[in-house]
């Protein structure tokens, strides 16, 4: 599917368009998300780029990621996605920038999207450049990162809860100590350490991007700049609060494991 938001004079808006229609010559963001061949060629040829496909996206060398050419940006993140199912993962999103014009190339659809997404529709003067349109992306995208971190704290806290305040109730003149289901609990952790882990690859990811575009030689209003500085300075602290929070992880499953042989003992 092939999304066009062109400058109006409300702001950025989404353009209903004939699929045999020619690309509007206002247009400032182009989403494709599992774009058919033909809409592909058309960005392609009306742009002048070339799209990477699905496999290329996958590729974790850097030079395959992040890179120039004919005067485009190419960028291509690691999102965090289906976060509300039992099996998260990480997808990829390819960003193009070219002069006023952004390329959004993905087979995801992440939460981040569709509220930035929304976002647009109810403030159409919140970004209307293309550099814009990138930094709010990237900065839906790392808050998202940001309450994924928050919910493994969470959980954190709850698995030592239950660890190391096992309560005693009273039972047969003595005091019984209280029974845990310990398989539960280790499914418990390695949820949540498969998720720290996948959050930690979007944030390396973002990380790398961030400091590729700073570094880049297009031409980027100074607002914009100011922006993705910031989004760098937070993917660092988050990262450093991602690992902190993988170190606890790593403990509470040695004790977890410690306990289940106490019990096995006695």
């Amino acid at each position: 599917m092939l999304s066009v938001y062109s400058l109006v004079p409300a702001g950025l808006k989404r353009i209903e368009r004939n699929p045999d229609a020619p690309l509007p010559e206002d247009a400032v963001w182009l989403d494709l998300l599992e774009p058919t061949p033909e809409e592909e060629r058309l960005v392609e040829q009306r742009l002048g780029l070339d799209i990477p496909t699905r496999e290329e996206m996958r590729e974790i060398e850097s030079s395959s990621r992040l890179y120039e050419e004919a005067g485009a940006l190419y960028l291509t993140a690691t999102v965090v996605t289906r976060l509300d199912t039992q099996l998260p993962e990480n997808g990829q999103i390819t960003f193009i920038l070219r002069g006023t014009r952004l390329v959004t190339n993905r087979y995801v659809d992440p939460l981040p999207m569709r509220r930035f997404v929304a976002h647009t529709e109810r403030h159409p003067q919140a970004n209307t450049t293309a550099p814009a349109v990138l930094a709010g992306i990237l900065e839906f995208i790392i808050e998202r990162i940001a309450d994924v971190i928050e919910r493994v704290g969470a959980d954190i806290d709850s698995a030592s809860a239950e660890i190391f305040n096992r309560r005693a109730t009273p039972q047969n003149g003595g005091m019984r100590r209280e029974v845990r289901d310990f398989r539960k609990l280790l499914e418990h952790i390695g949820q949540s350490g498969d998720l720290i882990a996948k959050a930690r690859e979007s944030l390396a990811s973002l990380a790398r991007l961030l400091a590729f575009v700073q570094q880049a030689t297009v031409n980027m209003p100074q607002e914009q700049r100011e922006r993705l500085r910031t989004l760098s300075k937070d993917v660092v602290a988050m990262s450093d609060h991602a690992s902190f929070l993988a170190t606890n992880l790593n403990f509470i499953l040695d004790a977890t494991l410690g306990l289940i042989n106490i019990d096995q003992n006695n």
